[in-house]
């Protein structure tokens, strides 16, 4: 019978865990929301495809440069600190936005966002190993993860109609009360540790911070995580982030609701891939990489078969495509567990940065080079967007190749049970 003293820890972890989901949510609508309002930002803002896409690759960006330090912060200040700061600076941003006017004001507020959405990602992580068992730190990142996408319904359905029924400032400025609240909510209830304070990374001087990076960056399961990270995940946040509605709509001929519709296919389907991914890992921990493989391999070959039509494509195919994208999500966390089993607990949050930037950085040059093709092909037409989703396909032979070379060089120094934390250093990937 269990006793009221393990009553309270196993309540409070999910409590912390629960709010820490809500945070997460929030934010991933916060990201996308933007991507679902595309064709209006562009109209409301008085932009073109180019310089629209300049706002999601400065978030992208901004993002990524803020990863590593939001890994050493949380590492040394606790994911409490770190989760009211995000929503704190994602609230400040979505209100920026929903003033702008001008083009300079509302870059800064897509900078603003991009922190805060770097920041939440590192500290909710860093929650798990701390408030579960190890063995279930594995199925419990790909149940958040898959939760988290919730937010993109929040953007795609809610978001959506409220900004066409209310306006742009009514639905930016709605966004921003929901993670202000957040920022409250984190910080009356999150704890970074039952029983006390955790582990906690030393401060580090910039030589040190160095010093760091580079012995975190040579364990081969950080390599490995990362160009999983990178292969796997791209394809999935271009959609998501920027071009998924607009593409839907202007070169597929579908209505501003049925993509909205298709939007939340893609979070059904994550969710429901969630698991399996999260089995599979627990299942074949020394082959987590073969699982973003062969993901990888439907990704492309759907985009291909879309891709190479005349016209626009069937629904039924654009369903498949929808379905094929949303386990793109829960593949890219397998990169993020190789990275966790592959350090020490007090620089999780360091190589859970390093290896997410994988997968963001792969989205910054496609994000980039779809904008530079829609501009020069001219606009949002299913030619220019067609030419435009060929970018894709670089990204993934070089994902691929590095990919197998990093899964080489664990194989070649070693291997471990990824279960076993005490030895990061031993615990590789095949």
């Amino acid at each position: 019978m269990t006793t009221p003293d393990r009553v309270l820890p196993v309540r409070m972890s999910w409590v912390v865990w629960g709010v820490g989901v809500l945070a997460y949510v929030l934010t991933v609508m916060q990201r996308t929301t933007l991507g679902v309002a595309g064709l209006e930002a562009a109209q409301h803002l008085g932009v073109n495809p180019g310089t629209l896409s300049l706002f999601v690759f400065v978030q992208v960006a901004v993002y990524m440069l803020t990863q590593v330090p939001a890994g050493f912060l949380t590492d040394r200040f606790g994911a409490r600190v770190m989760l009211v700061a995000s929503a704190t600076l994602i609230a400040a941003g979505q209100l920026l936005l929903m003033l702008a006017t001008a083009l300079p004001v509302a870059v800064l507020a897509r900078v603003l966002v991009g922190i805060g959405d770097a920041i939440v990602f590192v500290a909710v992580l860093a929650l798990l190993p701390r408030w579960f068992p190890a063995r279930r730190v594995p199925m419990i990142t790909q149940l958040t993860t898959i939760l988290c996408q919730a937010g993109q319904v929040l953007s795609a359905l809610p978001f959506l109609a409220l900004l066409h029924v209310a306006g742009w400032h009514a639905a930016f400025g709605s966004a921003a009360a929901a993670s202000a609240l957040v920022a409250v909510l984190a910080f009356l209830v999150v704890r970074d540790a039952p029983g006390g304070t955790p582990e906690r990374g030393p401060a580090v001087s910039p030589q040190e911070i160095g010093r760091r990076l580079r012995a975190v960056w040579r364990r081969p399961g950080t390599r490995l995580g990362f160009f999983s990270h990178m292969a796997v995940q791209f394809s999935m946040n271009v959609f998501t982030l920027l071009w998924g509605v607009p593409y839907l709509v202007s070169a597929q001929g579908l209505s501003t609701t049925a993509a909205g519709a298709l939007v939340t296919l893609f979070v059904v389907c994550t969710i429901a891939f969630g698991p399996v991914a999260g089995a599979l890992t627990v299942w074949k921990p020394l082959r987590r990489s073969r699982l973003v493989l062969v993901v990888v391999a439907l990704t492309a070959a759907i985009w291909t078969v879309v891709l190479s039509l005349p016209g626009p494509a069937p629904l039924w195919l654009l369903v498949l495509l929808i379905v094929v994208l949303g386990m793109g999500g829960p593949a890219s966390v397998v990169g993020i567990d190789i990275g966790r089993t592959s350090n020490p607990t007090s620089s999780l949050g360091v190589a859970q940065a390093l290896v997410n930037l994988g997968g963001f950085s792969a989205s910054l040059v496609v994000l980039a080079a779809m904008g530079l093709v829609l501009n020069l092909s001219g606009g949002f037409t299913p030619e220019a967007f067609r030419l435009a989703w060929l970018a894709q396909y670089p990204v993934w032979v070089a994902g691929v190749v590095c990919l197998l070379l990093a899964r080489r060089t664990a194989r070649r120094e070693g291997a471990g049970d990824p279960a076993a934390e005490e030895s990061p250093a031993r615990v590789l990937t095949r």
